[in-house]
This record gives C-alpha cells, sequence and structure tokens, in this order.
C-alpha cells in the first residue's frame, strides 16, 4: 500500500470567517476555487465547506454550539498539532511566505533552514484565521526515506 491521505476534516470555531481564509489560502496550494463545496445536516448542527484537489480534499466544519465556551490546545490530546505541506523548492516557499503575509496569516517563523530535522530542511510556518497551524516544508525526502 501506499500511505496516502485522502481528506481532512477540520473544525473550526467561525466557520464563515474560515472560509474567507481558506479561501485565499488554499489557491496558493494547488486547490481550484471552482470545486468546493458544502453541506449541511442542520439536526446534527453540521456545515462543511469542503476543498478539493485532485490529491487531496480539506474541509472545514462548524463546531457544536456545546464546546463554544471550550479553548482549543494543540497540544492537547485528540488535537491536530498542525498540517504539513511539502513544496518543491526553497524559493517556492519564498514566494508562497510574501503571498501568505497578504491574507492575512499570523506568521510563526519566516522561512528558514532547521538543521535539527534534517540539513536541507527549510519550513515556513503559520496560522490561520481559527489558531490552526500550518507548515510549508521544502527539503530531499527521498534522500532520507528512500522507500
Amino acid at each position: 500500500m501506499i500511505p496516502m491521505l485522502d481528506h481532512i476534516h477540520i473544525t473550526v470555531e467561525d466557520i464563515d470567517r474560515a472560509e474567507k481564509f481558506y479561501d485565499k489560502l488554499l489557491p496558493l496550494l494547488g486547490f481550484d476555487l471552482s470545486l468546493k463545496e458544502y453541506d449541511a445536516v442542520p439536526e446534527n448542527e453540521y456545515r462543511i465547506v469542503e476543498y478539493h484537489n485532485n490529491l487531496l480534499s480539506i474541509g472545514i466544519v462548524n463546531q457544536r454550539e456545546a464546546y463554544k465556551t471550550e479553548k482549543a490546545s494543540r497540544r492537547k490530546a485528540g488535537a491536530l498539532h498542525h498540517i504539513a505541506f511539502h513544496v518543491d523548492s526553497t524559493a517556492e516557499i519564498n514566494e508562497l511566505y510574501k503571498k501568505i503575509k497578504e491574507i492575512p496569516a499570523t506568521i510563526i517563523h519566516a522561512p528558514q533552514y532547521y538543521p535539527e530535522y534534517c540539513p536541507d530542511y527549510y519550513a515556513l510556518f503559520f496560522k490561520d484565521s481559527e489558531g490552526i497551524e500550518f507548515e510549508l516544508v521544502s527539503f530531499n525526502r527521498k534522500k532520507y526515506f528512500p522507500q
């Protein structure tokens, strides 16, 4: 089996605010807004906006009213810590950095090398409108994981 994610659904605090953010971010990462879909199951307090690419779909889902007072933490068991997208080159990360700053995203760490991960590990870290952390990373994956 070749490990490959099919879709990720992320629960967000404010789905309308998140949709505006993701409408700007995801096209930069190869998603086509013309393939965006909506669905809802009102009796389950469920709304989703789903973005598609031929390799991966990302959905943003509203949180239930019962959880509105709970504070999200990426370090809480069961929580999403961060999502990383592999990018072909450091130059592409630098270009995406300029565009992501304009969305605006909250930049955690501007693009830089992280030799503690591996000598050519180059990454940008930022948060979306809901505080979810993303990483754009470029390194020679096949060199370190040759399968």
